[in-house]
């Protein structure tokens, strides 16, 4: 690995395990820790190494697979639940091999939404498997709303906790002040992401609705939302370092 790529590497792994540690959000703080401990394992790094990296974001881009077929538009819709409630903008793309989401924020809240991503498709996907109906179409409509249903709550959910963080540091004493700065602050942030992906993404059109979904899948996946979970582990010097994607 060169000098620049190592360093590039400590400040991705530096900025998210901050985040991990000051944010009150559960979701996040699994989303961010996970990736982190992915890092660290893939390349290896030394924990005592990250302490004294100073932690930076910027904008960017990041493109995630849908793939093709009848789930694609529930998978987008699961995708874009997790990206609204961490500020990133996602459009797609239907390319030769499958369609394409290109998802466009901050590189540290790109990194918690795509593994955010999977890591609820996986859950959401086992549990579509073992249902079944009397035909192959039948299975089909079925887990394709399963997947809708669990996508809405998952925005329900993620929606709720960010509102009792916020509530939470609102709460906090002599935050009146501060309230103000964080909201100015988070104006100027959102107008950044905006300004850039329009920018990024060009000229977007208005896909066409999907078709809409069945009410018993729909309800089964809701359900099966509420008991999600992205998991962690402890690893010795930082205070939550979740499991990996696969783990």
């Amino acid at each position: 690995m060169s000098a620049t790529t190592e360093s590039d590497l400590l400040v991705r792994v530096r900025k998210l395990l901050d985040k991990a540690e000051r944010t009150v959000n559960t979701h996040e703080a699994d989303a961010f820790s996970r990736k982190a401990a992915e890092l660290i394992a893939e390349h290896r790094i030394d924990p005592e190494r990250l302490a004294a990296v100073e932690a930076s974001d910027d904008l960017g881009v990041t493109e995630i697979e849908l793939g093709r077929g009848a789930y694609v538009r529930a998978r987008l819709s699961l995708l874009q639940a997790v990206a609204e409630a961490h500020d990133v903008r996602v459009v797609f793309q239907s390319r030769r091999h499958g369609t394409v989401a290109m998802a466009a924020g901050f590189r540290s809240d790109l990194d918690v939404v795509e593994v955010m991503y999977t890591s609820l498709h996986q859950q959401a996907a086992s549990q579509m498997a073992a249902e079944r109906r009397q035909t192959g179409a039948a299975t089909q409509q079925f887990r394709r709303s399963f997947l809708f249903g669990f996508a809405e709550r998952i925005g329900e959910v993620l929606g709720e906790s960010q509102q009792r963080a916020e509530q939470l540091a609102a709460d906090q004493p002599g935050q009146g002040a501060g309230r103000d700065a964080r909201a100015l602050a988070t104006r100027d942030r959102e107008q950044q992401i905006d300004d850039y992906a329009a920018t990024a993404f060009g000229r977007v059109r208005t896909a066409r609705i999907p078709s809409a979904a069945q009410t018993g899948g729909w309800g089964a996946g809701a359900k099966a939302a509420g008991g999600a979970d992205v998991g962690r582990d402890r690893l010795p010097g930082r205070k939550a370092i979740a499991r990996s994607a696969n783990g």
